[in-house]
């Protein structure tokens, strides 16, 4: 494949290299540990002065192709593909943060995100500050001398707040400090952070980049070779890898990952219009809207508005509940970015574990119901939300 080949294009063909049997697509490559030609090249492997593959935490064929296919789509150095989207949150704080340091992140972010900062990080001496960073003063007035990190969502999850990324950085580096970008919500189709400024992106690839919520994983990509390497050790001494069926499992959906992001963005800007006018609905959040407070940034920064809507009901949580519980076709469950449009309530699922004081202050509000649209036909979406309404 050429460098400058098309998105699409990469989409299919990134990261797939010749094997001994021509395969069109890269096999699963389900082997715990690999043999060496020789003891010199097994010495050179171990060296780092090698292509070889040693043992699959290390190192995978059927993995590597995933982590530089989507390497290659967010215009990084190198992926590092993780057993969950999670697995690569707490690789990056592992690598970055150490007793004394501190870090600044959107308030609004997946919830386990945040949580482990609070409750598990602290007690090693990591400090954590949390704000709004879609106003870059409250960014800037957060960062202290030992800060290390600045991690964003963008858009936020679930309130859909998007942060400048190209503000972000230039405050970061002018600082000597990293910028972290979660790129869940956009993928790369929408958004490519490196691009932006960021130093490094991450994924749950459980959601839009496998898209069929089979799988779940994660992806790290750098910037850097120094980061890249720097990363991929930590991640590889925590034991954090993805297997090599599951890296087969997301390849295979990545390579459909336009089609559904433009057939699902399709639907969710209709839909954010029909609720956007329903009077049952007192309020909505969609990168689309021109409503949206940051409309002008997420045209300027993405490729289009995604898939997620976060909306409130004018009758509040017993609205937002009962709406929920009378969907038909929406799955009311977790997680996002498959195929099917899923449905739930992020105060007291995804961001449970969050205090009511800290919800407040990042947006997450009892009556906030969070839509991820699939890629089913609009008029069968939209007959549904109808149907749920008459309950409210």
């Amino acid at each position: 494949m050429k460098k400058d080949a098309k998105f699409n294009t990469k989409l299919i063909h990134a990261g797939h290299k010749p094997e001994p049997y021509h395969s069109v697509i890269t096999p699963i490559y389900q082997t715990s540990t690999f043999s060496f030609e020789s003891a010199e090249q097994g010495e050179d492997c171990f060296a780092g002065d090698s292509d070889g593959y040693i043992y699959t935490r290390l190192g995978n064929p059927t993995t590597r192709a995933l982590e530089d296919a989507v390497a290659s789509l967010e215009g990084g150095v190198g992926g590092i593909a993780v057993a969950s989207g999670m697995a690569a949150v707490t690789t990056i704080y592992m690598a970055y943060l150490g007793a004394g340091s501190h870090i600044v992140s959107s308030a609004a972010v997946y919830g386990p995100s945040r949580v482990v900062l609070e409750k598990h990080f602290s007690r090693f001496g990591v400090e954590s500050t949390f704000v709004d960073t879609s106003l870059i003063d409250l960014v800037a007035a957060a960062i202290k001398p030992n800060t290390k990190l600045i991690y964003i969502e963008t858009p936020a999850n679930p309130t859909i707040a998007i942060t400048d990324i190209v503000s972000c950085a230039e405050l970061a580096h002018k600082h000597g400090i990293l910028l972290i970008v979660d790129n869940t919500f956009c993928s790369p189709y929408l958004q490519r952070p490196l691009e932006l400024g960021a130093d490094v992106v991450l994924h749950s690839t459980t959601k839009f980049i496998n898209g069929h919520a089979d799988v779940v994983g994660g992806v790290i990509v750098a910037k850097t070779p120094e980061a890249h390497k720097f990363l991929y050790s930590v991640m590889t001494n925590m034991g954090g890898n993805m297997d090599p069926h599951q890296a087969f499992l997301v390849s295979r959906g990545l390579k459909t990952l336009s089609i559904r992001m433009e057939r699902a963005q399709e639907n969710a800007m209709k839909l954010a219009v029909y609720l956007e006018q329903h009077p049952k609905v007192a309020w909505v959040l969609y990168p689309g809207l021109t409503s949206h407070p940051q409309y002008e940034l997420a045209k300027k920064q993405q490729d289009g508005p995604g898939a997620m809507i976060s909306f409130g009901l004018k009758g509040g949580l017993e609205a937002g509940r009962t709406l929920m519980n009378n969907v038909k076709l929406a799955a009311l469950a977790v997680s996002l970015g498959g195929v099917e449009s899923l449905i739930q309530h992020p105060a007291s699922m995804t961001h449970a574990k969050m205090s009511y004081v800290d919800k407040q202050k990042a947006g997450i509000t009892d009556d906030l119901v969070r839509f991820s649209v699939g890629i089913e036909d609009y008029e069968d979406i939209v007959e549904d939300i109808q149907q749920a309404f008459t309950y409210v």
